[in-house]
């Protein structure tokens, strides 16, 4: 398992760790409405690389680098060290670590050089500072016809706000696919579509 660390850890927005809110993204209540496996499988296959942005505790981390298999490669990024060293302990605990790259990112980049097949924010996008670089350097690290699923909280992200997430992505060059239903959540799936 690789450790990657850059940038540093100060954000406006941002939900800090603490064990408690660790807790209460990863817990098995949380995964019987919200089960990774269930959300991401229609978008994963084996052999691709996934990031996730935003990893928290790893809870879709997990589920992303079994879904994507042993040839596949998972990548976990948050901007917090503490969540990412609470998701590299709980992937340790519970399965495929190996596969899984862990990033720190700034406030400002993600710095990740990867080309993603799939990514995933969920429940992170409403943090981010300056939403239009953000979904523009999402797309530049996708693959041609890669996919992006943004899931918001729906009690936290008006349908308004929402709205205004999704224009960004079509101004960075997103096509929306869908909007898939996700239990106490908006979301959209996006992808990069060749001209």
């Amino acid at each position: 398992m690789k450790t990657v660390h850059k940038g540093n850890n100060q954000a406006e927005k941002l939900c800090r760790y603490s064990f408690t809110h660790a807790h209460m993204l990863d817990n098995s209540i949380r995964r019987l409405f919200q089960n990774p496996k269930k959300i991401l499988a229609p978008h994963i296959k084996p052999g691709m690389t996934v990031i996730d942005l935003g990893c928290g505790p790893g809870t879709f981390t997990r589920a992303m680098a079994e879904l994507a298999g042993d040839k596949g490669t998972a990548i976990g990024c948050d901007i917090q060290d503490e969540m990412l060293r609470c998701a590299e302990g709980r992937c340790r605990r519970t399965g495929p670590e190996s596969r899984i790259i862990w990033h720190k990112s700034s406030p400002e980049k993600t710095g990740i050089k990867h080309k993603a097949d799939f990514i995933l924010s969920f429940y992170m996008v409403h943090e981010v500072s300056d939403r239009n670089s953000f979904l523009k350097e999402i797309f530049e690290m996708l693959r041609p016809e890669g996919k992006y699923l943004i899931v918001e909280p729906a009690f936290h992200v008006t349908e308004a706000e929402f709205e205004k997430t999704i224009k960004s992505a079509a101004e960075a060059g997103f096509t929306v696919e869908k909007n898939p239903k996700i239990s106490f959540s908006r979301a959209v799936l996006l992808s990069k579509r060749e001209e």
